[in-house]
């Protein structure tokens, strides 16, 4: 006799389809096509990073979403709408938008005050942001660590805001986190590639939208300038379409 033994976890990660039909519940505006292509497919990669085994969020991830985010949805015409996404998109994937915002905020501040050296140096200083960052190198040396391009991004973003201009000092940071710089070089070329396709499709629709503006005008101008004779001349001011 075989006895099949069958799991009794209910603990079942929803699917991919279920997370963005999540966002569309949760955003109901429609999204220009500029912005709503790259955010569907970072809402996919998002997606299969949270329900990875190995995940755990941590605020070096949230700084790299929350810039990815910001940089791409830099110029959307609301403010409050872009903001609405944002919350809508955290919250498709089951986590706290708020907790983002915060970490992104908080890391920010710190690597403002940090020299080159104390960024590199953080495992023999005490602090909030020093003991995330202890125990990010800590389960990245046991590979319990799940490494992704916002982390890569938001470890870019804390040498930025420390005005860390030398190459070497990633390389020492990724040495000092147990994580491969090669991953990272290679997830910050992929950032970059992106944020350049993306000032370049906003410069084509602001292109697309001055010629129509400027079409319109035109147009008007066509047509006052035909009732105008039609006035002069008697004419019933009636405009052929």
């Amino acid at each position: 006799m075989v006895i099949h033994c069958m799991s009794t976890s209910t603990d079942v990660p929803p699917t991919v389809a279920e997370t963005k039909l999540n966002f569309l519940k949760a955003y109901k505006r429609p999204i220009p096509s500029i912005y709503n292509t790259v955010l569907q497919e970072l809402i996919v990669q998002q997606h299969l990073m949270k329900y990875k085994k190995t995940y755990r969020y941590d605020p070096v991830f949230g700084l790299g979403f929350v810039t990815v985010y910001d940089q791409l949805m830099e110029g959307y015409p609301s403010d409050e709408d872009r903001e609405a996404i944002f919350q809508a998109y955290i919250k498709a994937l089951e986590e706290d938008p708020e907790k983002y915002r915060i970490d992104a905020k908080t890391l920010e501040e710190w690597a403002r005050t940090q020299t080159p050296s104390s960024l590199v140096d953080f495992s023999s200083r005490e602090g909030e942001i020093e003991g995330t960052l202890k125990d990010i190198a800590e389960r990245a040396a046991s590979g319990d660590f799940s490494y992704s391009r916002f982390f890569a991004v938001g470890l870019f973003r804390l040498l930025e805001l420390s005005n860390t201009s030398e190459p070497t000092v990633l390389e020492k940071l990724c040495s000092a986190l147990n994580i491969d710089k090669r991953s990272v070089d290679r997830d910050l070329d992929v950032y970059r590639g992106l944020l350049s396709k993306l000032v370049q499709a906003r410069e084509l629709q602001k292109e697309y939208v001055d010629r129509e503006k400027k079409k319109q005008e035109e147009r008007a101008e066509s047509q006052k300038a035909t009732e105008t004779v039609a006035k002069c001349l008697g004419e019933p001011q009636f405009v052929r379409q």
